[in-house]
Formats: C-alpha cells, structure tokens, sequence
C-alpha cells in the first residue's frame, strides 16, 4: 500500500505570520498560490528596466486616476497573494495602509516575463481571471509581445490579444492615456 502524501495548505494570514516570524528570508522571491508557498525567479536586469520603464510611464500618465503599485502584495484570495510586477489600482486616500489591495481594487496588471511567459499566461493569468480582475498585461520580453487579457466572464477572460511594438495600449482606468508598447519593451 502506497502512502498517502498531504499537502499543508496555508492563508495568507499564516503566509503573513511565518513572514513576520522570519520563517523567509529577506530576500526570497515567494508568492502564495492557492496556499502553498511557490519561489519565483529571480528578476534579471532587462525584467527590472521594463519594469522601470512601466513604472514611469505609468506615474507619469496615470497620477491622478491610479496608484502605481510595483511588485507589491496583491490578496486574490484566502490562500492566494501575489506581488505583481505593477498593479494599477484605484485611488484611495490611505494608500491602501490599512490592508493590502484585492481583485476588486485593481483597474490593471501588468506581469512582466522574460523567462516565465508561459508560466504567467497558464497559472498567472487565469487565477487573475478568477479572482475579477479586468485587465492583464503580459509583457513577453523573450518574443516582444504584449499580450492583453480582458472581459472576464465566468471566471475566464474571453477577450485576448497580441499587441507589438508598432501599437500603442489603452490604459485602463485612464481615460485618454495610451502607452507605446516599443517604449516599453526592453
């Protein structure tokens, strides 16, 4: 007879907890999904410029409709939290010090991928789906695309598209404001 392997699953108040406990390094890459606790990779510097470079462009259009929230906690769920590379959320007073952000906070994501594109469109992406969340961007710096995931229905987006470094994108939540996407893509 085989033995029986369980899995301890954790919320994001445990995930929380074991942080504040110094369970995790200072300088490890985690995320939280679906309660267990996944390392991510390690940014390298054309991910960190693009990074940059949407951060700037961001804060600079985006100001007075949006905060600019770079790879910061973003709670899905209860047993889900994740750092995106940027998050466009709504205005508040507060700046969100009294709780992290959630779904139903955010106007926008942007992941950013260099080496995990396929990653972030087969996992990533559709727990954003589930979660409410209206807009994805994945910024697939290995194939220079960005690929925009929006309209969610029953839990899925129904709408996606690949936009090259020719286009510009709408960002959401901001009227008026666009994005060239060959001034971001590294």
């Amino acid at each position: 007879m085989d033995a029986q392997v369980l899995k301890r699953l954790f919320s994001v108040d445990e995930f929380h907890q074991m942080a504040e406990a110094g369970a995790f390094g200072e300088d490890d890459r985690l995320e939280l999904l679906d309660g267990e606790i996944v390392q991510m990779t390690p940014i390298g510097s054309r991910h960190a410029a693009c990074v940059n470079r949407l951060n700037e462009a961001f804060s600079e259009r985006c100001r007075a409709s949006a905060i600019v929230h770079v790879q910061n906690p973003l709670t899905l769920g209860e047993g889900t939290e994740f750092y995106p590379d940027i998050a466009l959320l709504q205005r508040r007073a507060d700046f969100y010090s009294q709780s992290h952000p959630r779904a139903a906070d955010v106007l926008s994501i942007v992941e950013v991928a260099d080496t995990t594109g396929d990653y972030d469109r087969r996992v990533t992406v559709p727990r954003y789906a589930r979660a409410g969340v209206p807009e994805v961007w994945v910024v697939d710096l290995h194939v220079r695309i960005v690929d925009i995931f929006r309209q969610v229905q029953a839990g899925a987006y129904r709408d996606e598209r690949h936009v090259g470094p020719g286009e510009s994108l709408s960002i959401p939540g901001v009227p008026g404001q666009q994005i060239a996407v060959a001034d971001i893509l590294v």
